[in-house]
């Protein structure tokens, strides 16, 4: 049976075979997510977050995501080399620290230009 996955905040969307992790179908949909150890749940590079109305949809949590993201797990964020989609889900992709950092200074920068 065939899911569709949707990331946010890029809207791209894509239809991958049950059971995929959401990392497979982010690759597949051409959606970044770093990850240094290629999907073996020990660089947790590749943390994506998961509302909880969709948060049954990516599937029990593994053993190795429980023991690398504890109390995270509560907070919705899962390992996407680990989750795994077992319907249609809608995952949010955290923006890359560095791009966060250069928008809010753009953004500072823009308010700062209005005042003048």
């Amino acid at each position: 049976m065939d899911v569709h996955i949707t990331f946010k905040p890029s809207g791209r969307r894509v239809q991958v075979g049950q059971g995929t992790t959401l990392l497979q179908a982010a690759r597949k949909a051409n959606v970044y997510i770093p990850t240094r150890c290629d999907g073996k749940a020990a660089c947790l590079m590749c943390k994506v977050h998961i509302s909880q109305e969709w948060a049954v949809h990516a599937g029990q949590p593994s053993d190795a995501e429980r023991r690398k993201l504890g109390p995270l797990l509560d907070e919705g964020i899962r390992l996407s080399c680990q989750a795994r989609a077992q319907s249609n889900v809608e995952v949010m992709i955290p923006e890359d620290k560095l791009k966060a950092a250069v928008r809010r200074q753009l953004e500072r920068q823009a308010q700062e230009d209005e005042l003048w």
